[in-house]
């Protein structure tokens, strides 16, 4: 953190998310406009774009896992206990209040999981169909699977790909929420405010180094004092 400023998302993530959102634009674009008519030659642009999506991807697996906290994007229980707690008052029952999240928050984590899913699916039948196509790099070979064989991992690809479209309209309906503009913001410049922190963050489960003073504040603010 820096003065009232605290890091969400540093440099080499921010990159990675962009780099993942334009790979597989791309390769959404490449694949669905020529069904739609739009006349172009889209083959070498779809299987570069996802290269580029799985180096992305496998970027941020060991990045996860090395370097960063792997678990804070995992549902756990307490993510359970806060999601009941959240949807007994948004279905009028009453009840405690909401927990405040850590990094992350259930919704997220569930919808990360989610995506997770369908982008590895995605990737897995794509590089199997690259070995139908030439590149620079080798030689097609279609036989290497049988006729069946092929017509499911087009089927897996196709459904999970229409799927990836819908997920996507909800993340940017979403992101674009007035009340979410503050998490959009800080995938531009990497860091939300320090009244965002307190209000949407339980300092125990997400600590920020060196600021004792905001972790007690922010007890006391969970705690409704």
């Amino acid at each position: 953190m820096t003065g009232e400023r605290i890091l969400r998302h540093h440099a080499a993530d921010r990159l990675y998310h962009w780099i993942m959102a334009v790979a597989l634009l791309a390769c959404l674009f490449t694949a669905f406009l020529p069904i739609l008519g739009w006349k172009f030659e889209w083959v070498t642009t779809h299987w570069i774009a996802g290269v580029v999506l799985t180096a992305a991807i496998l970027f941020h697996i060991v990045r996860a896992t090395l370097w960063q906290d792997f678990w804070s994007m995992v549902f756990g229980p307490r993510d359970v206990r806060g999601s009941w707690r959240f949807m007994r008052r948004a279905l009028g029952f009453g009840g405690p209040p909401p927990l405040l999240d850590a990094k992350y928050s259930p919704l997220q984590k569930l919808f990360h999981m989610l995506v997770a899913v369908v982008v590895l699916a995605i990737v897995a039948t794509g590089l199997l169909m690259l070995s139908k196509i030439d590149t620079p790099f080798w030689r097609r070979n279609p036989y290497w699977l049988a006729d069946t064989q092929w017509g499911m991992i087009y089927a897996i690809h196709g459904l999970f790909a229409m799927a990836m479209i819908t997920l996507i309209m909800a993340h940017v309906y979403f992101a674009l929420r007035p009340e979410k503009l503050w998490m959009t913001r800080s995938m531009f410049h990497g860091w939300i405010s320090r009244d965002d922190y307190l209000a949407h963050h339980d300092p125990q489960r997400w600590p920020v180094p060196d600021q004792a003073d905001i972790s007690r504040e922010g007890r006391a603010y969970s705690a409704g004092e």
